[in-house]
């Protein structure tokens, strides 16, 4: 399924451009956008949707909002990057100190009813853990050569090119592991489509190509604070919409990752390294 919405998506966006008159992709663009899926789409966003079968929600989120540190480090070390500046150096540290209030320390283990802790030895909880630091650094490389890679001039055009090349590697291996074994559409459920059709449009249409566009015109540590900031969404959200309570940590957490975000995007542009 995460491999299909991209392909619906990137098809429906690179079709809908060539449509409108954007020019044929050379097979080198091809290549570029196919490198850039399958870091991104493949091994970031795949990464993660197999790990959280077995780690915590919470772990997660603070394993996944590693995110910032490599974008940083990544644009650093490449050849002809950018040092950060210390008021970027600072904010994703304080970030980090503020999504970990936010977690709290009793949503790094497992409920003892969740099926997924029941199922999920130490061992596998551990590979979890592994499979999304690495899904992390995929997603940050892929983020940085999407930067400085040759592929088409419409962002839109390029963004298409490789949400349909990524989704299509995520299906291939799906099919490879034997995922469609487990799949019953007699058992999909109307809320279940309807999600499906939400994560098609406003996830993968919507989101990815918001994303791709910023990265072109805004540095890599700006880019990359949206992972400080969905939790934070979510806890909201949760409040207006399923009643969950707020409480004063999750105040004090959202004060403090807020307040790293801003530090982040005024600080100093990175600086040659």
């Amino acid at each position: 399924m995460g491999g299909a919405r991209f392909i619906i998506a990137g098809a429906a966006l690179y079709l809908w451009m060539r449509t409108r008159g954007a020019p044929r992709p050379s097979p080198v663009h091809w290549r570029n956008a196919a490198i850039v899926g399958g870091f991104l789409i493949l091994g970031g966003n795949g990464g993660v949707v197999w790990a959280e079968q077995f780690v915590p929600s919470g772990m997660a989120a603070l394993l996944v909002a590693i995110l910032p540190f490599w974008m940083v480090l990544i644009d650093w070390l490449r050849p002809g990057g950018t040092r950060p500046s210390l008021g970027v150096t600072i904010g994703l540290v304080v970030g980090m100190i503020g999504l970990m209030i936010l977690v709290g320390p009793s949503a790094l283990n497992p409920s003892p009813q969740s099926e997924a802790a029941a199922r999920a030895g130490d061992g596998v909880m551990l590979t979890g853990a592994i499979v999304l630091v690495l899904a992390s650094l995929s997603w940050a490389l892929g983020s940085i050569y999407s930067r400085h890679a040759d592929l088409p001039k419409s962002a839109s055009v390029a963004t298409g090119m490789q949400m349909l090349t990524g989704g299509a590697l995520m299906f291939l291996l799906a099919l490879a592991v034997g995922d469609h074994t487990n799949f019953e559409i007699s058992e999909v459920s109307a809320r279940s489509m309807l999600a499906f059709a939400y994560l098609t449009t406003v996830g993968s249409l919507v989101g990815f190509t918001a994303y791709i566009w910023l990265l072109k015109v805004q540095p890599a540590s700006r880019v990359s604070t949206y992972a400080y900031v969905n939790p934070i969404v979510a806890v909201f959200l949760g409040w207006a919409f399923a009643g969950e309570a707020l409480s004063l940590r999750t105040a004090i957490a959202a004060t403090i990752i807020i307040g790293a975000v801003a530090v982040i995007t005024t600080a100093r542009s990175s600086q040659p390294a």
